[in-house]
């Protein structure tokens, strides 16, 4: 994954924003039949397509057009700062990852303060700790939680099979009652030749058994919550990077780069076996191994106990010039109804704790993933979920960390020299 560039002086933020080819957000003016257009700039898979036609058709002077779908949060990120920077070129609406929320929140002044909008009388319908990641230190909220990302474990069943290995839900569960469990699952089906690798991107699975093991035990991952960049003395970093150091040496990896053109190929081609599956990652499965796929994916438990990846919130950036407008969208789009639609659409799990009781979510099944029952796998831990606090140079800092673990995949460097490259690039990145 790339990191993320700099920030560039105000002109030279205006020239990137028209080289991108957006027109400081030229779309969001009142058309000449009298409709306003507003734009929404999310990335990954959102699933609000059914969403805005509702809306638009309850609403004939809306007109909705959505940005940045499917787009990799490395790329998608660097754009929205540059340009709240620039005061221009932002959507109507903007989607903002929970790892960057502290670092927008340190700049409430680009956003539509929600609360002097009738924000505050939708409170209850969020899961408490996701409302409060949308609130500034001195009490403006900013946004409006979309999802939640809870875990899991998919994998393919057809593999599994041929791996001679049991392909029931349940009993792959039984597979993997701890991270070392899943290596000599993994080394198992390595042992099989099949052909395919045990699991995508040791990144990936970096990812997941850091915030598992940060939100089991010391709440936070590469900052503390005083903002002091602790990679290398939280010990929740250290166990998750040494984890991932022995799925490398077992050789169970693919090494497909996360969300490069290799890996979303890889899905297709059936390159891999397993890969850490928060609720929104069964969406980006579907989009990327495609419909030839359906019913050869299950869902199984993660390894260890639960966790979160993932989880967002949509905010409307004063630049915007339909600013009322943009509200009410954001409103609806992240209401429990809102929050259904997208589930549906694409698993993305509800942080309203009313859409979490709603049969549509509680009792649902994904065909795709052989009808696995996703309202229960995904839902049921919901609201015992217990966030990561993530610090004010998040996505910059990970984003080191997760290089130096893919130096180590590809052979590059040693364990030990990836250590010290994680550390001290992840610090120098901090401070830029």
């Amino acid at each position: 994954m790339r990191a993320r560039p700099r920030r560039f002086a105000a002109a030279a933020l205006a020239a990137a924003v028209l080289l991108t080819g957006v027109s400081a957000c030229g779309d969001d003016s009142e058309n000449a039949d009298g409709t306003v257009t507003l734009t929404v700039d999310v990335f990954s898979q959102f699933g609000y397509d059914e969403l805005y036609k509702q809306y638009m058709a309850d609403h004939p002077n809306i007109k909705i057009v959505e940005r940045g779908t499917g787009t990799n949060l490395d790329e998608y990120s660097p754009k929205l700062t540059r340009w709240l920077a620039a005061g221009a070129g932002a959507g109507d609406i903007v989607a903002i990852e929970e790892g960057l929320l502290v670092e927008y929140r340190a700049n409430p002044n680009n956003f539509v303060n929600l609360l002097d909008h009738g924000a505050g009388e939708l409170k209850g319908n969020f899961l408490d700790w996701r409302w409060n990641q949308g609130l500034t230190k001195d009490g403006k909220l900013i946004g409006l939680g979309s999802d939640v990302g809870g875990m899991a474990m998919c994998y393919r069943k057809d593999l599994f099979a041929k791996a001679g290995l049991p392909t029931d839900r349940k009993a792959v569960s039984e597979l993997w009652p701890t991270w070392d469990a899943y290596i000599d699952t993994g080394r198992r089906f390595a042992a099989a030749n099949t052909g395919a690798s045990f699991l995508d991107a040791a990144t990936n699975t970096f990812n997941t058994i850091l915030l598992q093991t940060a939100g089991n035990t010391t709440g936070y991952s590469y900052y503390d919550t005083s903002d002091q960049v602790v990679v290398d003395s939280n010990p929740a970093v250290r166990t998750a990077y040494d984890t991932t150091v022995k799925i490398i040496d077992a050789k169970l990896s693919g090494k497909f780069g996360a969300f490069s053109d290799e890996w979303s190929a890889a899905f297709k081609q059936g390159k891999f076996a397993t890969i850490a599956c928060p609720a929104w990652m069964t969406g980006v499965i579907e989009g990327n191994a495609g419909p030839e796929a359906k019913g050869k994916w299950d869902i199984a438990s993660v390894p260890g106990n639960g966790g979160n990846w993932g989880g967002s919130v949509l905010a409307v950036p004063k630049q915007g010039k339909h600013q009322k407008e943009a509200i009410e969208l954001a409103k609806f789009l992240t209401s429990p109804q809102g929050q259904i639609g997208a589930f549906k659409a694409k698993g993305n799990l509800p942080s309203s704790p009313q859409a979490l009781d709603e049969p549509a979510v509680k009792d649902a099944k994904n065909a795709y993933f052989s009808d696995a029952p996703v309202g229960q796998i995904f839902g049921a831990g919901a609201r015992s979920l217990r966030p990561v606090y993530m610090g004010p140079k998040n996505q910059a800092v990970r984003t080191e960390v997760e290089t130096a673990v893919r130096t180590v995949e590809l052979g590059q460097r040693s364990a030990a020299d990836g250590w010290s490259d994680a550390v001290s690039k992840a610090k120098a990145a901090a401070q830029k």
